[in-house]
């Protein structure tokens, strides 16, 4: 088993970002969700409500590191703009109605670009000041787990084997980006063996397994046309599906930090 892919999505949900290298710090990956876009009353906005925001490009590494951002939208016809990450402008902000957090407002600069470039008025971009002052789910994370604007945890895994078998379900294939897994794992004998994994060792970082991830309707989403469709939703719901939901990769807490490349080797309990 092999790391065959790792992405980053320095703004949440906008483009995903592949990396061929990359740092798995206490709160994720450096440079993964660590800014937001958020509405009036700063809770989270996402391509779920607003597919437009898969079209927005943004790249910390254009920057020269994880100190900014390089906002573009080349399909939009908007031109680029370069964010630093704020020092003032503390505001609370909310992650799917968990919180209130901590984060510091981008400026107007920022947020007159994302406005635009999302057609929406009263969005803002924030970047997370303090992912040690979130509290994830107790179902999954212990006290000592934390997270930027991640979904319910730092770090998530997908396998190949497991899009192949879900691909032989469906009528149609789709590519493994539709989960936006941080990591995504090849060389698995077993489709969805990493439900029963309990720790995951990857170059020098170590991951706990917490659980399965459920799946919403921003996978039906096409990120290149924006059109909506029905699976891989509809077909999870018949070969996945307990407890009222679908199921698809899974949650991977932090342990020991460390760096991870494309290509290095894992070993699992």
């Amino acid at each position: 088993m092999r790391l065959s892919g790792i992405n980053l999505h320095p703004v949440k949900s906008t483009a995903i970002r592949p990396v061929a290298q990359a740092y798995v710090g206490a709160a994720g990956l450096v440079g993964d969700r660590e800014w937001m876009v958020v509405d009036a009353v700063g809770d989270v906005v996402t391509a779920r409500e607003l597919p437009r925001m898969f079209h927005v490009v943004a790249d910390n590494a254009a920057t020269g590191g994880p100190d900014g951002l390089r906002l573009s939208a080349p399909r939009l016809g908007l031109d680029p703009v370069e964010v630093t990450v704020p020092e003032e402008g503390l505001v609370e902000v909310r992650v799917h109605g968990n919180g209130p957090l901590p984060a510091r407002s981008a400026g107007p600069e920022a947020d007159a670009w994302i406005r635009k470039a999302l057609g929406l008025e009263g969005v803002r971009l924030v970047w997370c000041a303090d992912p040690s002052a979130r509290t994830l789910k107790p179902s999954l994370a212990r006290p000592t787990d934390h997270a930027a604007f991640q979904d319910g945890s730092p770090v998530s895994l997908a396998s190949t084997a497991s899009m192949a078998r879900l691909n032989g379900w469906m009528e149609e294939e789709r590519p493994i980006s539709r989960f936006r897994a941080n990591l995504v794992v090849e060389g698995i004998e077993e489709a969805f063996a990493e439900d029963g994994w309990q720790r995951v060792r990857v170059g020098r970082a170590v991951l706990r397994v917490a659980g399965p991830i459920d799946r919403c309707v921003m996978t039906t989403i096409d990120p290149e046309t924006l059109t909506k469709g029905k699976d891989p939703i509809r077909t999870l719901a018949v070969h996945r599906r307990w407890g009222g939901k679908t199921w698809f990769a899974v949650h991977l807490m932090v342990e020991e930090q460390g760096p991870v490349a494309v290509g290095d080797e894992l070993t699992v309990e």
